[in-house]
């Protein structure tokens, strides 16, 4: 994997939305890398790997309730991030074991501020505790030989951010993500690109900087700011992923009708998919207008094909799977 002057798709906060349909479309608009969700450890252990001959994919379904944790196929095999959350050395290497021969890398978690990830001393609880940082990097590092890194956030004090991505570096990690915002900022505060700049400027791998990529100019904004040498897009990607396209954003409601197609032609699972609908309603219009409530509504995803008129591609693509 390499990770100089790339264009990054972003782990998503739900980890829902950052399925296979997303990552395929992303990686079609220009994205060289692309972050898998966020799966939890805890879950992933108690996976198996499968083949899936009708969708020509790699599935890893839990034990007991058949469901799909998470979905992946060759198209992407290298450029796939899988994404881990975690708060154990051992219980991460033994979920890693478990999928890192179907991806190009190995991430771990150590932004995330949601009650829940913090809660089970996961995400952004890691940040203060270094040791435990160091312990987890390290015994993946040593017992894979898939590229292992970690995506962390700001510290409140700059110098405490920079000293603990030195400490990450010492590690062996091949590359930094660093999303811009503490773990009080919300979305809306801007992003402090100058403070990863800091990072940047104290590190000798590469640094993926992340935060307010909303339009294709934002990636030379952003790298001319903070001197990084690649890129992360998350809401930005999630609303409109063609925001990896040189050539401009599609409309959205044409991203969106492709997103669908996506959906249907791999299988995703229907609460992902409106999870994601729902992200891009709300963010271009408004999820109480008629199509926001329909998507509600929808149960399966027939149901989402026939909101989109897309009944006669579901049936061939439904008939193809047989």
């Amino acid at each position: 994997m390499e990770y100089r002057n790339k264009l990054v798709l972003a782990p998503m906060v739900r980890a829902l939305q950052g399925a296979l349909p997303l990552r395929l479309l992303a990686a079609e608009y220009g994205a060289d890398i692309t972050y898998g969700e966020e799966i939890i450890d805890h879950k992933f252990v108690h996976c198996q790997r499968v083949t899936n001959e009708s969708l020509g994919t790699t599935d890893f379904v839990e034990k007991g309730t058949g469901s799909v944790v998470f979905r992946t196929c060759p198209q992407e095999r290298d450029r796939v991030v899988f994404q881990m959350g975690t708060s154990d050395a051992v219980r991460a290497l033994k979920a890693a074991e478990i999928v890192c021969n179907d991806v190009a890398a190995i991430d771990i978690n150590m932004g995330c501020p949601k009650a829940f990830s913090i809660s089970g001393g996961m995400g952004a609880a890691l940040l203060t505790k270094p040791e435990l940082i160091h312990d987890i990097l390290t015994t993946l590092r040593r017992n894979l030989n898939t590229p292992v890194t970690c995506k962390i956030r700001l510290l409140s004090k700059r110098e405490d951010t920079v000293e603990l991505a030195r400490r990450i570096e010492k590690t062996g990690v091949p590359a930094l993500a660093v999303h811009g915002r503490t773990i009080k900022d919300r979305p809306k505060d801007p992003a402090k690109w100058d403070e990863i700049a800091d990072v940047v400027s104290a590190l000798s791998i590469p640094v993926i900087a992340n935060g307010d990529v909303f339009e294709y100019e934002d990636f030379k904004r952003i790298k001319d700011a903070t001197g990084a040498t690649s890129v992360m897009a998350a809401r930005g990607a999630l609303w409109n992923a063609s925001v990896f396209s040189a050539k401009g954003k599609i409309p959205w409601e044409d991203y969106k009708r492709e997103y669908v197609r996506k959906t249907i032609l791999w299988d995703n699972d229907v609460k992902s998919t409106k999870t994601t609908l729902r992200e891009i309603i709300t963010h271009y219009t408004n999820l109480e207008f008629a199509e926001g409530k329909g998507v509600i509504k929808c149960g399966s995803s027939a149901d989402v094909a026939r909101l989109y008129n897309e009944e006669d591609y579901y049936n061939f693509v439904v008939s193809n799977w047989k």
